[in-house]
């Protein structure tokens, strides 16, 4: 209780001092990240460095903050250097195991400071996002993946229109600002999340035919 009080009191200060002050912008700033600073520690193989913010975080937090959409020239230029990080399969193929990747999406370990760094990660869509048409429990934050490559016309990988449907989905997945400046979904190749076999298989789930996810 007193390592509590200790940090609500300064901060209790800092806000009524507004009153008299100009501006406690920059003092909030600092506190918050005293307060962050002083509530999180190293643990397992989650470490503190996973609270520092790119530039891109940083702008669109902001954004967010001042509730308007980001200025269309930041997007623009963080989609741009989002898309310059993604990067092809070694062997340019892209779909694995749909079966393995249903796995995947349906697992939600991964990262925390009670897991093993040697054992594979989830990918937690179904946190977000509806897989398959028999699901009953699903997230909602995301657009629900049912029938994706189905819908997009994905009836041969093949052909050139189904070419540009596994590109974007790559991308998408690799790092989903390439599309989406301030996208809440996690850059799971960028940040090494999934290796470059899982990602193939998650996207043999949400593109290959015969996958759940387009029944």
């Amino acid at each position: 209780m007193k390592f509590f009080s200790s940090l609500v009191l300064p901060a209790a200060a800092i806000l009524l001092s507004g009153c008299s002050a100009p501006s406690v912008a920059p003092d909030i700033d600092k506190l918050t990240a005293d307060i962050i600073k002083a509530s999180f520690r190293d643990q397992g193989m989650a470490m503190v460095d996973r609270l520092r913010q790119d530039d891109a975080n940083r702008a669109c937090s902001a954004a967010d903050v001042a509730g308007s959409p980001l200025d269309a020239a930041a997007a623009n230029a963080i989609q741009d250097a989002s898309l310059k990080t993604v990067k092809p399969p070694t062997d340019g193929n892209y779909l694995g195991d749909w079966k393995e990747g249903e796995k995947i999406a349906q697992s939600g370990r991964g990262l925390t400071w009670t897991d093993n760094p040697s054992d594979p990660n989830g990918g937690n869509c179904y946190n977000c996002h509806q897989i398959a048409r028999d699901e009953v429990s699903f997230g909602t934050i995301g657009p629900s993946l049912y029938n994706y490559g189905k819908m997009r016309g994905v009836s041969d990988v093949a052909s050139p229109q189904s070419r540009a449907v596994i590109d974007y989905t790559w991308g998408k997945i690799w790092n989903a600002r390439a599309t989406n400046a301030c996208s809440n979904m996690p850059r799971f190749g960028h940040n090494g999340i999934l290796t470059e076999k899982q990602m193939k298989d998650v996207m043999a789930l949400l593109l290959d035919p015969k996958s759940a996810v387009n029944q």
